[in-house]
């Protein structure tokens, strides 16, 4: 093997590089076992980001379901999830397009159920009983009031525009049968709250006629967060509950009340942010089957429903979800720091995995893979914070004697979510060009129970900031990485953290914001329903505190701005809308500051396309290239404004 070349950061040549990121990864999820057939989600960048859903059938053939240019997708809440489900080989799925459902048969083309009006359905539960599809609705036919949401029933052959089943809140979602059909249950909330706040699980009988009736709340509140209300196999009601300040399993029976199941101090369950998230299943044998996550651990437990015992089941993988079960196999998405998103069967009885479908055919030598560290580092008000730190890693390259590693800071989005281990060849194309990562899991991120997750609330822009700030320090201070050449990035609300750390603390010296948040009064008052009221918990009451809203935008405070940014915005962003990004790059123009912006057509909030993400991520390396003054390989040199001035 020859000896590695001597080279300055920012400069090696990796195999890793955005072609190979765009040509070969799909994105994995949403699996949905109907008897022996399994089927689940595929995103294909090389195809605009069109969402197939894909069938693997019980001989292993694997084949696409939804044929183009159907993309199944649904815009409820505008992050969607929950797009299809399967009954007996029928398959009904949202179309992105048109947001109409459509019946797919086996070997036929899909046709629609519900009008082309501005109706949007997701989260499907199929009522075999009476032939109908139980579904979240959004109605947004009115322009001049906010959408109605409702749970209805659809005619699954006849279709229509649904009748509605339950209606009166500000938010639906996890309408779920019972498994004789005579009992629904389903998740409900109000502004202010998201689902990770507080929600009520609410119970019904079906009446014969398909009506509900004897409808009562069963768990939950404003201070109680419920994730995934499943029926089990014993009729009791099973559900995730955060009342003991971590996501723990209960569950419900007629007369007996709430009683819990696994008490553990980690997180069965997550913020809901799409439709149709499950972190467990009922297996055979009167089993359920849970993956929990504490902090970097990830686990999957099987637990006796009748005597409590639990046992882990041993897998390779330090990420896992869209948990089902098929039989005596176990479904779902998995991965760990040297393995992408694979879709993965495992055998219950032999603990044996198959692996049906990998997001990535690429294999990629280990000398080029960071592996993470989890780390804890000391923040603002004696508490501590938490991150995975990616040392540069390239095999071929070594830096130059006293050189220090260029920081990249990662702040994910949400706020209210979370990294993870999983390999992510976007950290691993900075990793393997000379910099260093830490993708931080600030104060507000979920993993780590309630109470921190609520550090962030009236606090956003604060602690996420502090967080973030004190990662970089911590790492440069343990002589890990350039102090001097301390770089942050974002999308989202991790593109707001990324915009407040540069304008409000002076520790970076670059940053790139995608579709980030400048303005968060523009914010509370154009988005989208579902996080309309979200800045009340994060930030305050608006208008009440119409203060702290300017006080924390970055864009009425550029005077304090001293440093490049590169901006990354769709143009057809609903939930950052690009005026966003277009007011902060004007404020800095008249500022005459470095800056760079790039506006793509036909991207959304979060890019699907291939040749988007392609030159998003050659545009930024170019911009720290620029910045830190290194010239890296095989890169377009993106123009950036006002620099040397």
């Amino acid at each position: 093997m020859a000896e590695p070349k001597v080279a300055p950061c920012g400069t090696w040549e990796s195999p890793i590089s955005a072609d190979l990121i765009t040509a070969k990864s799909i994105r994995l999820g949403d699996v949905v076992v109907d008897g022996d057939d399994i089927y689940w989600l595929e995103g294909r960048p090389l195809e605009g980001g069109r969402q197939v859903v894909v069938h693997r059938s019980p001989d292993g053939t694997i084949s696409d379901v939804t044929p183009p240019p159907f993309n199944v997708r649904t815009r409820v809440h505008e992050y969607g999830g929950g797009a299809f489900t399967v009954a007996d080989g029928v398959v009904f799925f949202s179309n992105f397009v048109d947001q109409r459902v459509y019946r797919q048969e086996p070997d036929a083309e899909p046709r629609p159920l519900t009008p082309p009006v501005d109706l949007r359905y997701a989260d499907y539960c199929y009522d075999a009983r009476r032939r109908r599809l139980l579904a979240v609705r959004e109605d947004h036919r009115a322009a001049d009031r906010e959408a109605i949401n409702t749970i209805v029933s659809l005619d699954a052959e006849r279709g229509g525009e649904g009748d509605v089943l339950v209606s009166g809140n500000d938010f639906y979602s996890n309408p779920r049968l019972s498994m004789d059909g005579t009992r629904i249950a389903w998740l409900t909330w109000n502004h202010p709250n998201m689902p990770w706040d507080g929600t009520e699980l609410w119970g019904a009988e079906i009446e014969p006629d398909g009506s509900l009736t004897r409808s009562q709340l069963i768990a939950g509140g404003r201070e109680e967060s419920i994730f995934q209300p499943e029926w089990g196999p014993d009729g009791a009601l099973y559900f995730s509950s955060d009342r003991n300040n971590w996501w723990n399993l209960y569950r419900w029976r007629a007369g007996r009340g709430v009683e819990p199941v696994y008490l553990v101090e980690a997180e069965i369950g997550g913020p809901a942010w799409v439709f149709g998230l499950r972190a467990y299943t009922f297996a055979s044998g009167g089993r359920l089957v849970c993956t929990f996550s504490k902090g970097g651990e990830r686990r999957l437990v099987s637990i006796d429903l009748q005597t409590s015992v639990e046992r882990d089941i041993p897998t390779p993988y330090t990420s896992l979800g869209s948990l089902a079960a098929a039989r005596r196999h176990l479904v779902f998405v998995g991965a760990s720091p040297t393995v992408a998103p694979e879709i993965v069967r495992l055998d219950e009885a032999t603990g044996q995995t198959e692996i049906l479908r990998r997001s990535d055919e690429v294999k990629l030598d280990e000398g080029y893979l960071s592996i993470p560290q989890e780390i804890e580092f000391p923040t603002e008000n004696g508490q501590t914070a938490y991150g995975y730190f990616y040392p540069p890693k390239n095999a071929d390259y070594v830096a130059p004697d006293g050189e220090k590693p260029p920081l990249i800071v990662m702040s994910h989005g949400g706020p209210t979510s979370a990294t993870s281990t999983a390999l992510n060849l976007g950290i691993q194309y900075w990793t393997s060009r000379g910099f260093a990562v830490i993708d931080v899991n600030y104060g507000g991120s979920t993993g780590y129970g309630r109470t921190y997750r609520q550090r962030l609330n009236g606090n956003w822009g604060i602690v996420d900031v502090d967080d973030c700030v004190n990662a970089a320090r911590y790492l440069a201070r343990q002589g890990l990485v350039d102090a001097d050449r301390l770089a942050i990035r974002g999308g989202s609300a991790g593109g707001y953290t990324t915009l407040a750390a540069l304008t409000f603390r002076d520790v970076f010296k670059a940053g790139a914001s995608y579709y980030g948040v400048s303005d968060l009064e523009a914010l509370a008052t154009d988005t989208h329903k579902f996080e309309s009221r979200y800045l009340d918990t994060l930030v305050g009451p608006y208008p009440q505190r119409r203060d702290l809203y300017r006080e924390r935008s970055p864009l009425y405070h550029t005077e304090h701005l001293s440093c490049p940014i590169i901006f990354f915005q769709g143009l057809e962003d609903k939930v950052v809308p690009p005026n966003q990004a277009e007011m902060m790059i004007a404020a800095m123009r008249e500022k005459k500051l470095p800056v760079a912006g790039l506006f793509f057509d036909g991207e959304q909030h979060g890019f699907r396309k291939a040749e988007t993400i392609k030159r998003t991520l050659e545009a930024e390396l170019s911009f720290y290239g620029q910045i830190f003054g290194f010239e890296p390989p095989n890169v377009e040199r993106v123009p950036i404004e006002n620099l040397g001035t």
